[in-house]
């Protein structure tokens, strides 16, 4: 397909990385000339430097011929009407990046009368994911699929859950829940694990089940699964309120601590069942008066990388909170990733796998659609959800009898709401949702699960 990505930020930057390598035809624009050079010279993207709002500029990029605009600048305003004249002047696709919560109220009208197929909220996204591991603290990551139906779990396998040395399928058969173990991260490498892979103390074990079954296996191997019952922030800027605003629905008690007098008292009109405290979030007396040493958890939320991962590192010197650090920079994730700063929050990686998710939908309109796609793993696989719309070469076949790609599972089906991890003898029928985990990235339809 033919796509415009306006804004070279760190979004756009990693959206043109991905969709490159999907073997999509790229145009970058930007108003920063320097950027503009950077990403033509390491990626092969066609690169416009201008505001991506000229008409001039949009024709010059090939607006016509385009199948998808995503505007991703640091304006929300600057990203509709990029959209808005996209509209007017091609009938392609748009999607715009949009922070600000008065617009997200609003999202709705933006849609219907602006034309944007897309709206997407990266601190809203961030806060919805942060607001899922609070609810189930013992996961490092939880992603959710089938409106919440399926739950793609990610812990550390510690030495108290006595799983050291057993294989796969004898936790399976020793525990008896209904769940699929789908991905192992080990030193550094990936595993798509078969029945007979053994696991070891300290692995990041993912797994994939319906909230009750992932419950029960986590209550049967001693994990705590009940949500926490505080939380204290520090940042209380637009994911903060975002945020607080879930969690107090959520019925958790929430503390803010902000430096800025301004946002403080905005945030204590905004969120009046919210403890507000207007001071330096790296203070360690202030830390400690509020009683950060016994906090359920802990969540880093300043614009400054290198303040959430100290506090994180702090926070678990002194306290046994859950803690969540927000990461804005990509660059250094695998040095981040290292720290063990318990659940590291990406919101620049979220809103790209939202909009690659609907890129690949798009890709393939019939047969089977893209509905949910995450980043697992440490980035190196792919969970998807395809809808299946119409019998193909995979549907009413026995899983065993598919020639599957090689580092691939099908891990769960969802059948008129009924979720089940399938075995050998099942079959894909048309209705479905399937569950696809893979270390094989690109895949657009559920067809391409098989070797050719």
């Amino acid at each position: 397909m033919n796509i415009i990505i306006v804004g070279c930020g760190k979004v756009g930057r990693t959206l043109a990385e991905q969709l490159c390598n999907e073997e999509h035809e790229i145009v970058v624009i930007d108003t920063n000339s320097e950027k503009i050079q950077q990403l033509s010279e390491d990626l092969d993207v066609m690169g416009i430097t201008g505001n991506g709002s000229s008409i001039g500029v949009l024709t010059e990029a090939g607006l016509k011929e385009t199948d998808i605009l995503i505007a991703v600048t640091g304006s929300d305003e600057l990203n509709l009407l990029c959209c808005l004249i996209a509209k007017k002047v091609s009938d392609c696709h748009t999607i715009a990046r949009v922070r600000n919560p008065v617009y997200n109220k609003e999202r709705h009208f933006l849609k219907e009368r602006l034309g944007v197929s897309m709206i997407i909220n990266p601190e809203l996204a961030a806060a919805m994911e942060i607001s899922r591991l609070l609810r189930f603290p013992s996961a490092i990551k939880l992603d959710t699929f089938s409106k919440g139906r399926v739950e793609l779990l990610k812990f550390k396998a510690l030495p108290e859950f006595g799983l050291q040395g057993m294989s796969v399928m004898e936790i399976i058969e020793k525990f008896r829940t209904d769940i699929l173990v789908c991905g192992v991260e080990r030193g550094g490498n990936v595993h798509i694990p078969s029945g007979s892979f053994r696991i070891q103390d300290n692995d990041l074990v993912s797994i994939i089940a319906s909230p009750k079954n992932s419950a029960l296996f986590f209550k049967k191997i001693g994990v705590h699964t009940h949500q926490v019952r505080s939380a204290l922030i520090v940042g209380g800027g637009t994911l903060g309120y975002y945020l607080a605003s879930l969690l107090i629905e959520m019925k958790i008690r929430v503390r803010i601590i902000e430096s800025r007098r301004e946002r403080c008292e905005e945030l204590s009109e905004l969120l009046p069942e919210a403890t507000i405290i207007c001071g330096d979030g790296t203070d360690k007396k202030l830390l400690f008066e509020e009683e950060l040493a016994d906090a359920e958890a802990f969540v880093t939320l300043t614009n400054l990388d290198e303040e959430n991962i100290f506090l994180s590192l702090f926070a678990k010197k002194i306290s046994k909170a859950k803690l969540i650090t927000k990461v804005n920079r990509l660059a250094f994730d695998d040095v981040v990733d290292e720290l063990d700063l318990g659940s590291v929050i990406y919101p620049k990686y979220i809103t790209a796998d939202y909009i690659l998710q609907y890129v690949r939908a798009m890709g393939n309109s019939v047969g089977s659609n893209v509905e949910t796609l995450y980043q697992i793993l440490d980035n190196h696989a792919e969970a998807l959800e395809f809808y299946v719309r119409e019998s193909s070469i995979v549907t009413d076949i026995p899983l065993a009898r598919l020639n599957l790609k090689d580092n691939l599972l099908i891990a769960c089906i969802n059948r008129n709401g009924k979720v089940s991890i399938p075995r050998g003898q099942d079959t894909i029928q048309v209705g479905d949702t399937v569950i696809v985990v893979t270390t094989v990235k690109g895949l657009k339809d559920l067809k391409d699960i098989l070797k050719k």
